[in-house]
């Protein structure tokens, strides 16, 4: 094998795999991490969309086998920091060719970088359905004609069987092999790669299954000092209320706080509060279902929970709050064990959870509505509350039967196909579903969301319950809301291009952020990176990203939410009777242009941040 890079945290190579080349063979070649751009955009989301910016142009579609599936580690991935993950970077089918950079936990983040890479690059499409194993420097196609069609789960355990249990694993289930556009990518058996349709990417490209086993450990610049500040980090982290609950709860908690402040979705956003919210929030599920904790490995903060569900008769991990919202109070399901239920269904299918819960409560209220009927829904009562037919339309979804073959296609074409005005509330921002949180009771989630460079997403940033005391902003106006969704959405960014869990750093303000330049001054060793380069990289990578999404046709009016989002009035909760609309909408979307130094009529950024932020050399063409 090749030397390894020098400083710490960096296998120092990229792997390339072409799945096209003739007679069934697959093109192999290694690349060295480019160190000039290294510093600049440091490894995951930014080196990521460094790499998909060059690998594609506007004329490559998602399922195009010439879009790359790119996997890819930071520095702190793998090192003794609590919380490491990978990411998925590619094209997404789901916002019709918008950057995509999607999450998971799980053991196969580390072993990534065991086997020598910090990021694997899969190109092409395999003749026939296989799988892909890496161990170390050897790299093979195997055949994956038998797991064809087997869920996630199934998949795994197939393979663990065949290769070995030291092998990570990471499957698509039914879904991905059909190309649903928001299909996501499973390992571990309880974690999962959820937003975008990286799954459906994988599934084009005849790939059911990545295999990885790596027997090199990680360089560490300063290992005495990183464990000692792990120590620091997990006693600190388990003193704060926040903490406390994170990990007694986890993500479950999140529906005592949103509904109490009249932000939780409910029946496909027609309201801000679910008048059953004590049977499905995290007190019920800890009473009802809990089995017991679960954490990633190594975590400081294990926030996840084995629960029972189908009367005890499966354990799944989970549900975390998205899934809660969007799957039960989303959808007017009133039972926290029929939600762990369809998160099961969904994990197995490989589906992700927050685009099915909105896309079946999408046809929802066209059934009460009367925009679709019995006939359409083959007998189906599809009817707000009814837990049955959301378990039967998760199958039908993933396996594009009945309507399910439209709602496969996601809200924004399905919405289009319905017709009838269903746009009004066909709850998306670019084709990407909306998550758990009502814009209309937090104005600035809804810029959030408008804003994210992967469509309406809740990573970027989530503006909803911030401190009065860190930021001055107006919940239901326009004061302050610009400031405080840049400042969130740059303060994600060092920990993306890291990557760590969100969770370990709630907000990530100032001080926060010296935590994480301390990690990478201990990870790597750049003793004289400062709190001030950290929020250069933070806008640099999030203007990159923006000038993709650019060069692929986005534009201001883009930049959009959902007519219902835009201009109803919230009919309940705190916010009860508050409509954004247009005009706040766009003085919050002008500030926010204007503090990016993106242009306020386009909302291209413009030469003097692009030169600012240092960009110009990355963005130049490299052939």
């Amino acid at each position: 094998m090749e030397e390894r890079m020098e400083i710490g945290g960096y296998a120092g190579k990229i792997l390339y795999v072409n799945l096209s080349t003739p007679e069934g063979n697959i093109g192999v070649r290694t690349e060295a991490l480019d160190q000039k751009v290294l510093r600049s955009l440091v490894g995951g989301r930014g080196y990521g969309a460094y790499l998909l910016y060059h690998l594609t142009t506007p004329a490559i579609k998602p399922f195009d086998s010439e879009n790359p599936l790119i996997f890819g580690t930071g520095p702190l991935t793998g090192t003794p920091l609590a919380g490491s993950k990978f990411v998925t970077i590619t094209k997404s089918p789901l916002t019709g060719g918008l950057f995509l950079d999607s999450y998971s936990g799980g053991e196969i983040a580390g072993e990534i970088k065991y086997a020598g890479y910090d990021f694997i690059v899969i190109q092409g499409k395999a003749q026939r359905p296989s799988y892909l194993k890496i161990e170390d420097d050897k790299v093979e196609l195997g055949d994956a004609s038998l797991l064809w069609g087997k869920s996630t789960m199934e998949a795994e355990a197939t393979l663990k069987k065949e290769l070995g249990s030291e092998f990570k694993i990471l499957t698509i289930g039914p879904a991905g092999e059909n190309l649903v556009p928001f299909s996501c990518l499973c390992t571990d058996y309880y974690h999962q790669s959820g937003r975008g349709g990286a799954g459906a990417v994988m599934g084009s490209k005849n790939l059911k299954a990545v295999a990885i086993k790596g027997t090199t450990g990680i360089p560490i610049a300063d290992a005495k000092g990183l464990g000692d500040f792990r120590q620091y980090l997990a006693e600190r982290f388990r003193k704060s209320q926040y903490g406390e609950l994170r990990v007694k709860y986890g993500t479950a908690y999140t529906t005592v706080s949103v509904s109490s402040i009249g932000v939780l979705p409910t029946r496909n956003f027609q309201q801000g509060t679910f008048a059953e919210i004590d049977k499905i929030n995290c007190f019920a599920l800890r009473e009802k279902i809990w089995v017991s904790d679960h954490g990633c490995l190594g975590c400081i903060a294990p926030c996840m929970n084995f629960v029972r569900a189908r009367k005890g008769r499966i354990r799944v991990v989970g549900p975390e709050y998205e899934t809660i919202s969007l799957l039960g109070s989303n959808v007017g399901v009133d039972d926290i064990e029929r939600i762990a239920e369809f998160n099961e269904l969904c994990d197995a299918y490989g589906l992700d959870t927050i685009s099915c819960g909105n896309v079946i409560a999408f046809a929802m209220e066209c059934y009460e509505r009367g925009l679709i009927d019995k006939g359409a829904t083959e007998g189906l009562d599809l009817k707000f509350g009814n837990a049955d037919a959301v378990a039967e339309m998760i199958g039908k979804i993933a396996l594009r039967q009945g309507l399910g073959a439209l709602l496969a296609e996601g809200v924004r074409k399905a919405s289009e196909k319905i017709g009838k005005g269903s746009a009004h509330f066909a709850m998306h921002v670019k084709g990407m579903e909306l998550p758990g949180y009502e814009p209309r009771g937090a104005f600035a989630m809804g810029l959030a969301y408008a804003t994210a460079t992967r469509g309406g997403c809740h990573r970027r940033a989530k503006p909803v319950e911030i401190p009065q005391d860190r930021f001055k902003y107006d919940n239901f106006g326009f004061e302050g809301n610009a400031a405080m969704v840049k400042k969130l959405q740059d303060a994600r960014e060092p920990i993306h291009c890291g990557i760590l869990c969100d969770a370990l750093l709630r907000f990530c303000f100032e001080a926060e952020m010296k935590d994480v330049v301390q990690m990478y001054r201990l990870v790597v060793g750049w003793e004289d990176i400062s709190l001030q380069e950290m929020n250069l990289l933070a806008e640099r990578v999030y203007t990159l990203t923006r000038c993709f999404n650019v060069r692929e046709g986005v534009r201001r009016n883009d930049d959009t939410l959902p007519p219902r989002i835009l201009y109803d009035p919230l009919p309940d909760g705190p916010g009860k009777g508050k409509v954004i609309g247009e005009e706040t909408f766009n003085k919050m979307l002008s500030e926010y242009y204007h503090l990016r130094g993106w242009n306020p009529i386009t909302g291209v950024p413009t030469e003097e941040t692009i030169k600012r932020l240092n960009l110009q050399s990355l963005l130049e063409d490299k052939k």
